[in-house]
């Protein structure tokens, strides 16, 4: 929201950027339906409406990539992405956030796929590795739409453990507001101060003069 704790943001998985050409249609071994992908998208763009169509190449695309990574890696990636789900479980479930209607919606969109893990989803949970594939990319590609919010709770969530902030939630969000807009009129001064010793003060009025 104002400034915000300096966090670790993963690498943006290599989501192609335009619609795939190929005939790429399995993930693994697994054969992705069109009609599940078309659903897949129709989910996605629910939770966000400006997120990149997904098709049946680009994820065949990036089931491959996935797989060519050394498993250790593999699940190191999938796992620190997942992660995100529980930050955004915590934040729908905090009484002391106000979490807007529509984060709210999205989140419970989001946490329905992933809690669901049927068959039904456009990459059966069963199949190993791959299995959480579609779960990560569904998170990676609607995470636009709630990282604002979510990284404003996780700076609030840190400010908490921090300063333990007295009172309801209403009174701690102030306070952490409060402390965050100090923040940044300090960081502003600082900025200015610094600025200062660079500005111009004008030519002198008796300058030397060499003979």
């Amino acid at each position: 929201m104002l400034m915000r704790t300096a966090k670790h943001s993963p690498t943006a998985l290599p989501w192609p950027q335009r619609p795939g050409t190929s005939l790429r249609r399995h993930a693994g071994s697994h054969l992705l339906d069109p009609e599940a992908v078309a659903q897949f998208d129709r989910y996605l763009h629910r939770i966000n409406p400006q997120a990149p169509q997904v098709d049946a190449d680009r994820v065949a695309t990036l089931a491959r990539w996935l797989q060519d990574l050394p498993e250790a890696q593999a699940r190191s990636l999938l796992d620190e992405r997942l992660s995100r789900f529980e930050l955004l479980r915590a934040m729908r479930d905090d009484p002391d956030w106000n979490a807007g209607d529509g984060s709210r919606r999205r989140i419970d969109a989001l946490l329905a796929y992933f809690d669901h893990g049927g068959a039904e989803q456009l990459i059966p949970s069963g199949i190993p590795l791959l299995g959480l594939l579609d779960d990560v990319l569904l998170l990676e590609l609607a995470w636009p739409a709630l990282q604002i919010e979510a990284e404003d709770y996780r700076d609030f969530c840190g400010f908490r453990s921090d300063e333990r902030p007295q009172g309801s939630g209403i009174e701690q969000r102030e306070a952490w507001v409060r402390a965050r807009l100090e923040a940044l009129a300090l960081h502003r001064h600082h900025a200015r101060v610094n600025a200062s010793h660079y500005a111009d003060s004008g030519s002198p009025n008796q300058p030397f003069r060499i003979s």
